[in-house]
């Protein structure tokens, strides 16, 4: 599994469109950066908000195509045959190519945790906020849960590429998934609060939406920027239950792909 890892690792590195889509991630810190900079109130905050929106955005989207370069690309050229002539087994390279995900993953995250650091602490010029952001503990566990949140999407897409013979697919699906799942618990409240007092709305889509709950996890628990923002502190339970929810769906999605991928006839 060691070589897999590491294998993993220098491919992922390698990848042309990884680095376009870390590109991207320093252009939308940049727009943090001039939101907060042209916002007449709480520069620092509309910062930081966006800035944690543009890192998750880039986190789902290098995790999605590290996912199609380590493993379905592999499927579908074949090469895949190559790595499996190890004396290993196939779940050990599956979970092999997701820990390579997971640590690019972090390396990812503290790179963009740094430059959201500092494109936050300089918004705003002299500005003094009434209520100032933390950019200590409560932005690390934030993006500590944004950690989490996208090792779940790459779960899933891991999962998808064990079974779909289209590369492009364990991407299409991984989106709809990880903004579906971010849309999940906004949904539910709205929903649950009557919709403005709409009863055919509710009566239409919650039933539905209380069926999809039991499929999509709820991504949106993950998501702990009112701490960092507004000084809102974590309840522990709460993230608890957030990270057993993430740890369970991720461990089933592995489960299903390491079933499928010994199934797999690559020929």
């Amino acid at each position: 599994m060691l070589q897999f890892w590491i294998s993993g690792l220098r491919a992922g590195l390698r990848g042309k469109s990884i680095h376009s889509v870390l590109l991207m991630g320093v252009a939308l810190l940049f727009v943090a950066y001039l939101s907060g900079s042209f916002s007449p109130r709480q520069p620092r905050t509309v910062a930081l908000d966006m800035g944690l929106s543009g890192v998750r955005i880039t986190l789902v989207l290098l995790n999605l195509f590290w996912i199609q370069e380590l493993l379905a690309k592999e499927i579908d050229r074949k090469s895949v045959l190559f790595s499996l002539t190890y004396p290993v087994s196939r779940p050990a390279y599956l979970l092999g190519r997701y820990l390579s995900v997971l640590t690019m993953s972090a390396l990812a995250t503290v790179v963009f945790g740094l430059a959201l650091l500092i494109a936050v602490a300089l918004s705003g010029g002299g500005y003094q906020q009434d209520f100032p952001v933390n950019l200590g503990l409560p932005l690390v566990a934030t993006l500590a849960g944004q950690l989490v949140d996208v090792s779940v999407v790459a779960a899933f897409a891991l999962c998808i590429s064990t079974v779909s013979s289209v590369p492009v697919m364990s991407i299409a699906t991984g989106l709809a998934f990880a903004l579906g799942g971010k849309a999940l618990g906004a949904t539910m409240d709205y929903l649950g609060a009557g919709a403005d007092n709409d009863q055919q709305l509710v009566a239409t889509y919650g039933p539905l939406i209380e069926g999809i709950r039991w499929v999509l996890p709820d991504l949106s628990r993950l998501d702990w920027r009112n701490w960092p923002m507004y000084g809102a502190p974590l309840q522990s339970d709460a993230v608890t239950a957030s990270l057993a929810m993430a740890g369970a769906y991720a461990l089933i999605m592995l489960g299903l792909a390491s079933w499928a991928i010994r199934r797999r006839e690559f020929s």
